[in-house]
């Protein structure tokens, strides 16, 4: 893969390798900077960058952006990026901007409101009004609608209070446990490795350790840098 991402003479991901197998939640933990965020932007093409990306049994790193969603592969970006000016349903609806299967859409959409309850609630509530957890919860729902192989999450506790965080990851478990491929971005490496199944530490642009979660949360290294033990 060699992925490598610049920003002008910085080099903020230096030629990293990693997989993601079908039906695996896969996290990446690391510090501020360390180039995890720039990684999932990459992958999902909406910033240049340079090596091979494959998604199954196709290479994408010359695609654009808006050609992913149609094969399955989702981005929640960091800071969530809701439409804030649109009702909650809106914003699901956009989720699923790309399909002409109206029936399927419908189904889908009471689907993800059994998943996020809250969401059906304030179905026609203005999105720019809620809670930070109730954004996060809303940007997976509209990545959901458009019926994603691969999801790439970023960051989804940055600026939550603890009580939401633990809702967000709820809602992550429950999509996980539906069968979906996740890729996960978190600072909060406990929690990270918890939910997921195998992790990579990144630093300074480099992937410099890779193994399974419960390898990694016993490993003295990660517990120093990240667990603060």
């Amino acid at each position: 893969m060699n992925l490598q991402v610049r920003y002008g003479g910085i080099a903020a991901v230096k030629g990293i390798s990693f997989a993601v197998e079908q039906n695996e939640i896969v996290c990446l933990i690391g510090a501020n900077g360390a180039g995890k965020t720039s990684t999932l932007k990459a992958l999902a093409r909406m910033i240049p960058s340079s090596g091979e990306i494959h998604y199954g049994r196709e290479r994408i790193d010359a695609l654009p952006s808006h050609d992913l969603i149609g094969k399955g592969l989702a981005l929640v970006p960091e800071g969530r990026g809701i439409f804030a000016r649109l009702t909650i349903a809106e914003n699901l609806a956009m989720g699923a901007y790309h399909r002409n299967d109206t029936s399927a859409i419908g189904d889908d959409l009471e689907h993800i409101y059994s998943l996020l309850p809250r969401l059906k609630e304030r179905a026609a509530q203005v999105a720019g009004t809620l809670s930070g957890g109730e954004q996060q919860m809303l940007a997976i729902g509209r990545a959901l609608m458009g019926r994603p192989k691969l999801l790439l999450l970023d960051e989804p506790s940055m600026g939550l209070a603890p009580l939401m965080v633990e809702k967000v990851f709820e809602v992550v478990r429950m999509v996980a446990a539906e069968g979906m491929t996740i890729l996960l971005v978190e600072q909060n490496a406990k929690l990270a490795l918890e939910v997921c199944s195998r992790g990579y530490v990144m630093e300074s642009g480099l992937i410099t350790l890779a193994d399974t979660s419960a390898a990694l949360l016993a490993d003295s290294r990660v517990r120093a840098a990240y667990l603060g033990e």
